[in-house]
């Protein structure tokens, strides 16, 4: 019954398309100038493109809707900056800064080093920002507290003499110049050596940073941009510079995009190159040389009316889409061959109509099959959190929407007009007719330029092309002998085997660093933050959201229990700064009562006259404290950003008390938290789509379940060696997870498609047949597709060669699903059968 069903359905499909072929063979020159036309209007789009570029990191690289956003915005209102009173663990944001790690071999607290660091931080004080013909410098526009700029504590504690290290005694990791004053300078120097009374002897880094007010964004971007032009050019000898800005992550990656622009160019040039050889034939009239590069500017055209039609209704440009056009050249090619293949097949003697409808009848229902998936497969990751892939699915599958309806007009109409010059007999290059066969007398170059139109005389067909009879004579019996399907299920089972020990070893979330290009300075900065601070984590934010009844004892210790549950884990160092037990000891040391509301509310309007800096983590709002706020320092040394978000969240929780924990850096780890469910809800979703989709159009349910198979299966060994090729899962590779259920489907339903409609009543023929039919063409889209992103592995940007490195797993195990695995598996399954 359910066979009886999807035949009913594929068979109108097929008539449906043999129609179709036979118009286009009647008017092809319509569907010339029509594609033409439209891909012409649609690519007036681009203008637009500059306008909707949207590479802004955090708003496409992190969730869109993540947890750590709305906390943002909590803290943003509650507790809002104050621009006089500069607090860096205050900071809602990031903040607008620069950043200078100095590190030595031996000590940078020597004074020779020292000395250095004070004449490079008189030179960036010294920087100036110009505005309305006024020129600014650092002490203009700095971040301030109390008048005073924001200033680097170890700088201020040798008064900026390098000379007063051998006088000061720095203790370490916190320096307390007097009883109320003290710097915690675990951040600040590294790889630190202590005497026994804990004082400073020789550290192996220094970090200092420069924060600038958040009023104007065009004259801090020019300071910002001036202190980059001033440490790429400064010389140092005693010590090692990198450095680092708050607009250097975002600057630094929008140049990924520029680095892989002329790689365009190479890639169609080699696509182009590899279709023309690959369908090269010694018979000057079936060469299908033109054909071939035709099919690739078909693919053009795609992506060109694709990304048109969507910049002209404004869909954001990010720039993982620019990787997608080398993807969609692979698709459009790879239909290309499966449909030469079908004409290559059809009988010479017929006429053009008739030749493209029966091209059509064979062709069109395979590479709709894989069309549907590849579009759904993106449309339906388009519910993902991440803007990114987003961006990247609606682009991609559009565009593959757009080369499936250029392939079966203009890429048609095309293969109509060239078999009207193969009807005619005429040259592939100069379009004169010449002789089937050699006259009389000529000689071998004659015969070798100016003679063809040759062809199967037993079949009607064109001759057999090497690679066709290699999979025909050679290929296909050899896949059906036993101790080749024992070898194959050797190979399958090996492979399934290193897949799962890959996936168990898979790492979560980007590293921002990849997002910059290989050279970039900003990569060293990082190398040397991870090297020499590593070990201090945030301060973290931890709110007490809403009303609560402070001076009420009980309450004070059930929140005070709270808090120690906070200090049990072991990333968690100390509550570094509380307002509460500042004001707890005020209170103790002025013997003052405050268990009542009315007194406990008059001694802290008091005591925070007195600490205008912690009057900051208090709201009070119609004589009430609304929220407030208190900080717990962290250690990350010895845990990840994904578990120390999630405990971190988990004891807020888990507490009596409404409590929420906020960093601005957790707008990154959000992704750590989401990022491996979205991936599987989006594999499934698609997989069970694609399975659908097959039992529809696959004239056997059975079989249809192998296609469903082959798509866990590569996704399975694409996730597990992306792993052990130190690809981690994020937003990135979150992508080519997408790409895999597409490209997995394609190989694998060619075959299983014609294994299915074969007419042959023994399994081993029927793969046979399925290797003669599309042995070739398969192999020729896998290379298609592999030449087509092959120049991406040349790039110095990290999202472009993982996008490389993926598709090329993809393929590769696709591949091998399609010639290999599946054949010898469905000879397993004798009424597989149409």
């Amino acid at each position: 019954m359910v066979s009886c069903i999807t035949d009913c359905i594929e068979k109108p499909i097929r008539l449906c398309f043999e129609s179709v072929g036979k118009f286009v063979g009647l008017h092809p020159w319509w569907f010339v100038t029509l594609p033409l036309a439209l891909s012409a209007g649609l690519g007036g789009g681009f203008y637009f493109l500059n306008d909707l570029k949207s590479n802004d990191i955090v708003e496409q690289f992190t969730p869109k809707n993540g947890r750590a956003k709305v906390e943002r915005r909590f803290f943003q209102e509650t507790f809002p900056q104050i621009d006089s009173r500069f607090s860096i663990i205050r900071l809602n944001t990031d903040g607008v800064f620069a950043s200078l790690i100095f590190t030595c071999q031996t000590n940078i607290l020597s004074v020779a080093a020292l000395e250095e660091i004070i004449r490079i931080d008189g030179e960036v004080r010294r920087i100036t920002a110009a505005r309305d013909a006024r020129q600014f410098v650092f002490s203009d526009i700095c971040a301030s507290l109390n008048g005073r700029c924001n200033s680097n504590v170890m700088l201020d504690v040798l008064d900026y003499n390098a000379s007063n290290i051998d006088i000061d005694n720095i203790t370490y990791p916190e320096y307390c110049p007097s009883k109320f004053n003290c710097i915690h300078l675990g951040n600040i120097i590294s790889e630190v050596e202590v005497d026994h009374n804990g004082v400073v002897r020789s550290a192996k880094a220094m970090k200092l940073i420069y924060y600038l007010q958040e009023s104007n964004d065009t004259l801090e971007d020019a300071w910002l941009q001036g202190f980059v032009a001033l440490l790429s050019n400064v010389t140092t000898s005693k010590t090692e510079v990198s450095y680092f800005t708050s607009i250097s992550r975002q600057q630094e990656f929008e140049k990924s995009t520029q680095s892989v622009t002329e790689l365009f160019a190479i890639a169609y040039f080699l696509a182009i190159s590899f279709s023309i050889i690959s369908c090269l034939r010694f018979d000057n009239v079936r060469n299908k040389a033109w054909v071939a590069s035709l099919g690739v500017f078909s693919t053009a055209q795609a992506v060109l009316s694709g990304f048109g039609l969507l910049l002209l209704i404004k869909v954001p440009f990010v720039i993982t889409v620019a990787s997608s056009p080398f993807l969609i050249l692979g698709i459009g090619i790879d239909d290309m061959f499966i449909m030469i293949s079908s004409w290559q097949r059809t009988n010479i003697q017929d006429t053009v109509p008739k030749r493209m409808a029966d091209t059509y009848r064979e062709a069109a229902v395979s590479i709709t099959i894989t069309t549907l998936t590849d579009v759904l497969a993106f449309y339906l990751s388009y519910g993902n959190p991440f803007g990114s892939v987003q961006s990247f699915c609606l682009y991609a599958g559009t565009a593959v929407l757009f080369c499936y309806f250029y392939n079966i007009t203009f890429f048609g109409a095309c293969l109509a007009l060239n078999g009207r010059r193969e009807g005619a007999n005429r040259h592939w290059l100069t379009c004169m007719k010449v002789p089937e066969e050699v006259p009389p007398g000529r000689s071998k170059v004659y015969t070798l330029c100016c003679v063809g139109g040759s062809y199967d005389r037993n079949t009607g067909t064109e001759e057999e092309h090497p690679m066709t009879l290699f999979f025909r004579k050679y290929y296909g019996p050899f896949l059906t002998t036993v101790w080749s399907q024992a070898l194959v299920i050797l190979i399958y089972l090996t492979y399934i085997a290193v897949s799962v020990y890959g996936c168990l070893q898979l790492k979560q979330g980007i590293d921002l660093r990849n997002l910059a290009l290989d050279k970039s300075y900003i990569i060293q900065y990082y190398e040397a933050e991870k090297t020499y601070f590593d070990y201090y984590g945030p301060n973290v934010m931890l709110a007490i959201n809403g009303t609560f009844p402070y001076w009420e004892e009980s309450k004070r210790h059930q929140l005070e229990s709270c808090f120690e549950q906070f200090q049990e884990l072991d990333f968690v160092k100390n509550l570094s700064t509380s307002w509460l037990h500042s004001f707890e000891k005020y209170a103790e040391e002025h013997r003052i009562n405050i268990s009542s509301e009315g007194q406990f509310k008059i001694h802290l309007y008091e005591f925070l006259d007195r600490q205008p800096m912690l009057k900051q983590d208090v709201n009070i709002t119609n004589n009430d404290i609304a929220a407030s706020r208190l900080f717990l320092q962290t250690v990350v040394q010895n845990s990840n950003e994904k578990s120390i978000l999630n405990s971190l969240r988990r004891t807020a929780e888990s507490c009596p008390c409404p409590l929420l924990v906020y960093h601005p850096a957790f707008i990154y780890h959000d992704q750590y938290t989401v990022i491996g469910h979205v991936t599987l809800q989006t594999i499934s979703v698609a997989t069970l789509v694609m399975l659908l989709i097959s039992l529809v159009l696959i004239p056997n349910p059975l079989c249809a379940l192998w296609v469903a198979f082959a798509i866990a299966s590569v996704i399975l060994g694409v996730t597990g060696f992306m792993a052990l090729l130190d690809v981690s899962l994020d937003s990135i590779s979150m992508i080519n997870l997408v790409i895999s259920i597409g490209f997995s489907v394609d190989f694998s339903a060619h075959i299983s498609y014609t294994f299915v409609s074969s007419t042959k009543p023994d399994v081993n023929e029927r793969v046979v047949e399925a290797m003669t039919h599309l042995g070739y063409p398969i192999l020729q889209g896998a290379l298609s597709t592999i030449v087509g992103v092959v120049v991406l592995s040349a790039s110095s940007s990290y999202i472009f060669r993982t996008f490389f490195t993926i598709v090329f797993l993809v393929i590769t195990f696709g591949l091998l699903h399609g010639i290999a695995f599946i054949p010898v598996f469905l000879t397993f399954f004798g009424f597989c059968h149409k």
